[in-house]
């Protein structure tokens, strides 16, 4: 397993998901979506992965005016702008290899082990 987990160290979910592997002692990767992000690659594995980008958007985001800007800017245009802005994006995003999910999912994750 090749555990990578996309998340802010002030999301309650991340933590979670952070405590799930290191409770099964299995090990993983954390990114810190404030400081690194994820790659266009990375971003796109992910979305195709679980229905699209518009699923890896958090409509419940504090940044309104950016949310705004993501809904109404030409299709072409929605990728950079997402990864130049990633506290947009659900956290956490765990990876592992082809197969990841968006949000605290333990019930997926223990599928994996």
């Amino acid at each position: 397993m090749n555990i990578q987990i996309f998340g802010t160290k002030k999301c309650n979910d991340t933590k979670k998901a952070e405590r799930f592997f290191k409770e099964r002692g299995i090990k993983y990767q954390f990114v810190d979506m404030k400081e690194k992000g994820m790659s266009k690659g990375e971003f796109t594995t992910v979305a195709q992965a679980n229905g699209g980008m518009e699923n890896l958007i958090d409509a419940n985001c504090k940044d309104r005016d950016t949310l705004t800007l993501i809904k109404y800017i030409a299709e072409e245009d929605k990728l950079e702008k997402i990864l130049e802005n990633p506290q947009v994006i659900k956290t956490p995003v765990v990876r592992n290899g082809k197969q990841s999910t968006i949000g605290y999912q333990p019930d997926v994750w223990k599928k994996w082990e």
